[in-house]
């Protein structure tokens, strides 16, 4: 009796090779991101150019500043500032924010994230209060019609009300000086 030995299906090759493949593909792309030289920290929002999006927020209790309303940014150029004390790199940025608050062209308002009244009153009592105003946003809410998704974030607003720039993740004096600085200049040259 002879046994018949079936003969694998060349199909089955592909199969084991396709894991394979589908890595090499992906690794093509980060390899080709990496080597890009774009700068992968910087995230293209689709409000640049558009109206600040209207926000009325509460002020922080205990500190006597009022809460932040987009209404009061027309004619000013304005710094608005997403954080939170619960943040660690909100906290390394904050030194910047304090060096920005000395700049007298800017309006710098603070956007208070999903934080305790307390623990903020603490954080800008220990580190300094950088801001012309503070809105709280308990919740979140106005976070998210920014386009804010973590946190810090920080929106550059021109005089017409509109956003010029937008940087995600925590300044540095390095980010000021190549990026932050030549905005505020145009920012603040413009005509309203």
């Amino acid at each position: 009796m002879t046994i018949e030995t079936e003969k694998p299906a060349r199909p089955r090759k592909l199969f084991v090779l396709l894991p394979l493949l589908v890595f090499l593909a992906l690794a093509a792309v980060f390899l080709m991101q990496l080597l890009s030289g774009r700068d992968l920290s910087v995230v293209p929002s689709a409000l640049i150019g558009q109206a600040a999006p209207k926000t009325v927020l509460p002020p922080l209790e205990g500190i006597s500043l009022p809460g932040l309303n987009s209404a009061e940014f027309i004619g000013k150029v304005t710094l608005v500032n997403v954080w939170a004390s619960w943040c660690g790199p909100c906290r390394d940025e904050h030194p910047v924010i304090v060096s920005l608050s000395k700049d007298e062209r800017l309006t710098i308002v603070g956007l208070n994230y999903k934080d305790k009244a307390e623990n903020a009153r603490r954080f800008l009592g220990d580190l300094g209060n950088p801001y012309d105003a503070v809105g709280v946003d308990p919740i979140g809410r106005a976070a998210i019609d920014w386009g804010v998704y973590g946190i810090p974030e920080t929106f550059l607003v021109g005089k017409d009300g509109k956003i010029a720039f937008k940087h995600v993740g925590p300044m540095s004096p390095e980010t000021v000086a190549t990026t932050l600085m030549p905005e505020i200049e145009k920012a603040a040259a413009a005509s309203q």
